[in-house]
């Protein structure tokens, strides 16, 4: 039965560090999206503005001028960045997903096991 409980244990311990796991991924997924919406505004924004429009890049405690054109790629490249971000987590929380149901499919039939053992 000791066997049976080690088991039980490195199988909990082991769906615990996948659910901090996560965790991690959906809180880094959130940031990336609210990233994605500030660009998202900022791009729209942009498009309202005349070609000639000043604008302004901080760097630091200094504001830069900046080429709408520039500006404009710059935007669209993080974007782009952004959009692949999120596609790369997406695919670790569903790896994450299946891997703790595959923890937990196993803890049940153990469980089942042990209990039909008992009785």
């Amino acid at each position: 039965m000791g066997d049976v409980q080690k088991k039980l244990q490195d199988l909990s311990e082991e769906y615990q560090k996948f659910q901090g796991e996560l965790s991690t991924s959906v809180e880094a997924r959130q940031k990336l999206e609210s990233q994605q919406q500030e660009n998202t505004t900022v791009q729209k924004e942009f498009a309202l503005l005349d070609d000639d429009a000043n604008i302004y890049k901080q760097i630091g405690p200094v504001l830069l001028k900046q080429d709408k054109t520039e500006a404009v790629m710059a935007v669209n490249g993080r974007l782009e960045f952004i959009e692949k971000e999120i596609q790369r987590i997406e695919r670790q929380i569903k790896d994450i997903e299946e891997k703790t149901e595959k923890i937990k499919t196993n803890i049940i039939q153990i469980q089942s096991t042990a209990q039909q053992a008992g009785a």
